[in-house]
């Protein structure tokens, strides 16, 4: 019997286990952290050996293989230990993909893979077709093996592929590369493009990668590096000989025949980004030989992730928007791009190196005011308080949204974007978007 050793207890690592269990292995669970009680009751109740709080060496070097979540660095002391002594370390995905025969389509990069991922898995549900989304998205992909589908939508992080030796998605999807978790990458942006790119490491002429051609990180990578893909590119701004492209406003797929998809008004999302995310999953439809109308009538009624340019509510004519998932400086400039009135804009958190210049133009024409919500705010005042009337700081959200509805008045926004992760007064971006919108309710 082979022993799997899974570093993490979070929901990949626990989904693995279960899968690793149901396939025969010897299973055994190591967190270095406390596990959630929802997971012990899992683990036990599957009778899988597990510990928390530290990590057993004699009980995880005698691994065959072992499952590295992806939160946990490769400059962890066990996972150092474990590539010296060459016990394979790969990730959940890599695991679980050789217990599915079904097809699947990766989506990645640094914003808009969540939406996309969305758009694309309620596509095909339009289309009748047997597919189940997960990955980093809901559910772990190995904790849906057992459901058999003829499709996985997966949403995929750089951490998740970076552990991938097998794994090949029939289509690909890359939305965007732009820094972004730098600090696992030795703070080297070409560490994390080849991330980013690994989703294509085992693609051959028969798989496909949808990607973004206006791009220039993407492009490059693709003028420098041989690829194997069938390449099939999307744009705003190029009309394309092959591909997906805006004659206009009409989005137009032009692949073995050019098809006419939608108006881009008739979105159910707003914005240039999502205009984007829509392109991509109209792509992947099309390469699966959805009819274009079905494609166009589920764009029109799709519904947006929460916590992504999500209107709570509007109070006194100001609208209160939740873009708590705007975790980096790119996906907080697609929030300030589409914002058609003067916007109160909430910003801050953990400040991963960002580079806030691409910000300047849209805080100079349409930002009203600045509430920095954070430990430490020191770079947004640098950055920002030569632009604005007013900047202030708090390290409470119900004080933030208070402030905000004290400066915006009639017409305008209170936007929650940080462009910095949670992680210093939140549990993560979901509860910092969860108390935003009780706060807003509250008021």
């Amino acid at each position: 019997m082979k022993r799997l050793v899974v570093l993490g207890g979070g929901e990949s690592g626990v989904g693995t286990a279960l899968l690793g269990k149901e396939k025969g292995f010897d299973v055994f669970v190591s967190d270095f952290g406390a596990l959630k009680k929802v997971y012990k009751d899992v683990l036990k109740h599957n009778e899988i050996e597990w510990e928390e709080g530290k990590h057993t060496t004699s009980k995880i070097l005698n691994a065959d293989v072992v499952m590295k979540s992806p939160g946990i660095s490769e400059q962890v002391p066990i996972v150092k230990a474990l590539l010296e002594t060459g016990i394979s370390v790969i990730s959940e995905i890599e695991f679980a993909v050789q217990f599915t025969s079904a097809d699947i389509i990766g989506i990645t990069g640094s914003n808009g893979k969540t939406t996309t991922t969305m758009m694309t898995n309620h596509i095909l549900n339009q289309a009748k077709f047997d597919v189940v989304m997960g990955g980093n998205i809901g559910d772990s992909f190995a904790g849906l093996i057992h459901k058999d589908p003829d499709y996985f939508v997966l949403e995929l992080s750089s951490f998740q592929l970076d552990g991938i030796i097998n794994f090949r998605p029939h289509i690909a999807v890359l939305t965007n590369i732009t820094p972004d978790h730098l600090d696992r990458y030795a703070n080297k942006f070409e560490n994390y493009i080849a991330s980013k790119f690994r989703i294509i490491l085992n693609q051959t002429k028969q798989d496909y990668l949808i990607y973004d051609a206006d791009d220039e990180v993407i492009s490059t990578y693709l003028h420098t590096h041989p690829i194997q893909s069938t390449l099939v590119p999307f744009s705003l701004t190029k009309t394309l000989a092959q591909g997906t492209y805006l004659n206009e406003k009409e989005i137009i797929i032009k692949l073995i025949k050019e098809e006419n998809i939608m108006p881009t008004t008739n979105l159910a999302l707003e914005g240039k980004h999502n205009i984007k995310n829509a392109m991509a999953a109209a792509t992947v439809a099309h390469l699966l030989k959805i009819r274009k109308e079905t494609i166009r009538e589920s764009l029109e009624c799709f519904q947006g992730a929460e916590h992504r340019l999500e209107h709570v509510l509007k109070i006194n004519k100001v609208q209160y928007i939740n873009d708590s998932k705007a975790t980096n400086v790119n996906a907080t400039y697609f929030a300030l791009e589409s914002m058609s009135a003067p916007t109160v804009w909430i910003v801050g958190g953990v400040d991963k190196g960002n580079d806030y210049s691409a910000l300047f133009p849209f805080v100079n024409e349409k930002v009203k005011a600045i509430i920095c919500l954070g430990k430490d705010n020191e770079v947004l005042f640098q950055n920002f308080e030569q632009m604005v009337d007013i900047i202030v700081e708090t390290q409470y959200m119900s004080e933030a949204v208070k402030i905000a509805y004290n400066i915006a008045t009639a017409g305008e926004n209170v936007l929650l974007s940080p462009a910095c992760a949670s992680f210093d007064l939140f549990k993560n971006y979901e509860d910092r978007g969860h108390q935003f919108k009780s706060a807003v309710r509250a008021l």
